[in-house]
């Protein structure tokens, strides 16, 4: 997988000019060490293997990440703040066609053989000082400009799977040739401009309230995906009218099915409109409709929503497609808050730069993640740990501790290294 990543690097462009102590460092040697020190989840990574060099003439930012030479954080910082993120699609598609090769997606699948891809915007720097040219802007009650950086970070969930797959960002930011502020929607436009054809060939998108506009789920339709949005009365006032004529008119369809949880029984109140419109216009697009709520043994309504989708809806496969829907919430529980407080920092500022480097080291955050991911699923000896290790707070914590003090000749070595230290037969 490091050397994959490496390839990718070897193509980062080089803006420099010149000669002189600022060639020192490569490009593929700077964009490794940021990688780095997300991956190893250690912001003093660098500082150590740069002492351990210096003390024994060898560090583990070499033998593990394949790093020549390591710069200084600033010239990391100042070699990648010309870097566009763009320049990491390509990892990602990568995995991503690997995964559907190996067969990895078809345990994802749901509602026959569709892929779930949950869609959410996410803030990971603001700032009333720190400003550059991407930075989308607002102007406080107090006159103070609010500076932020934020993007669309698209994955893939599943119901029945604990893990996300994150898929390659789009970014929040001005657009070439436009005065207007950028935004969200236009963002999520973007990615599907852009992804759209490196995806599976069955995918069905799930969004928030925010999603549920014509325009976005038109576009959807024009490209044979499929949608499951939520759909909030606020927001969609016509079509809930609609739903209140049709039932009055007896032609909402209200189906009810009973699920012991393990300690109570819980009702679940499915109510189906089919074919209503998404706004109030002659040429609204016609969805269908469908609404949850959970009521416990007391009668208490412990959980609603409803949910916009081109599917065609029926007693048979209402369940399935709120499950689906329900699903969206692993977007922000399993990929933006562990993002942020399971040890990667995707809100600290490492870096902000004039330029890109604020989104390319989100995005090399994200890759972190993405890693991370894959080796519990593929390498045996890394689940081995993690499981052995489960709390990820301790894995961390001994895997900065060992490369602190010792130089391991590759990760084969320091993972064969954690397994005997814990009386774990190394597979072979």
């Amino acid at each position: 997988m490091i050397e994959r990543i490496r390839q990718v690097f070897e193509t980062l462009p080089d803006g420099r000019s010149g000669t002189g102590v600022y060639q020192k460092y490569s490009m593929v040697d700077a964009a490794l060490s940021a990688f780095s020190v997300f991956f190893m989840q250690s912001p003093s990574f660098l500082d150590h293997q740069r002492t351990m060099q210096k003390e024994r003439g060898k560090n583990n930012a070499q033998s593990l990440f394949g790093v020549y030479q390591i710069p200084s954080d600033n010239q990391i910082r100042n070699l990648l703040d010309a870097v566009s993120p763009d320049a990491l699609w390509p990892l990602y598609r990568w995995v991503l066609q690997a995964l559907e090769a190996q067969g990895k997606l078809k345990e994802f699948q749901v509602l026959g053989d569709s892929v779930l891809v949950a869609l959410d915007g996410v803030e990971y720097f603001s700032s009333q000082k720190i400003h550059c040219a991407c930075c989308s802007t607002k102007t406080l009650k107090n006159g103070a400009i609010h500076y932020a950086h934020s993007a669309v970070t698209p994955v893939i969930v599943s119901p029945h799977q604990a893990d996300v797959i994150p898929l390659a960002p789009e970014f929040i930011a001005p657009q070439d040739g436009s005065d207007k502020q950028d935004y969200e929607l236009a963002a999520a436009r973007r990615w599907l401009e852009r992804e759209g054809g490196h995806l599976p060939a069955n995918v069905t998108f799930l969004g928030d309230d925010l999603y549920c506009k014509q325009p976005f789920c038109e576009y959807l339709k024009q490209q044979g995906r499929h949608f499951i949005l939520v759909c909030k009365p606020e927001s969609h006032k016509t079509l809930y009218e609609w739903v209140e004529d049709f039932q009055r008119l007896g032609q909402v369809e209200v189906i009810e099915k009973r699920r012991w949880t393990g300690k109570q029984r819980l009702t679940e109140r499915y109510r189906i409109a089919q074919q209503v419109p998404l706004r109030d216009s002659d040429d609204a697009l016609l969805v269908n409709w469908c609404e949850i709520e959970v009521i416990d043994e007391q009668g208490h309504i412990v959980y609603r929503n409803a949910f916009a989708t081109d599917y065609a809806l029926g007693a048979h496969n209402v369940a399935d497609i709120v499950s689906a829907g329900r699903t969206r919430w692993k977007i922000e529980n399993e990929n933006n808050n562990t993002l942020k407080t399971k040890g990667y920092h995707f809100a600290h500022n490492f870096g902000h730069g004039k330029k890109h480097l604020a989104a390319l080291l989100a995005s090399l955050i994200i890759l972190a993640f993405l890693v991370h991911t894959l080796l519990q699923w593929f390498d045996q000896c890394y689940r081995l740990l993690r499981e052995e290790l489960s709390s990820r707070k301790t894995f961390f914590n001994d895997l900065r501790a060992l490369t602190r003090y010792f130089c391991f000749d590759s990760w084969q070595h320091l993972m064969a290294f954690m397994l005997d230290g814990l009386n774990i037969p190394i597979p072979h």
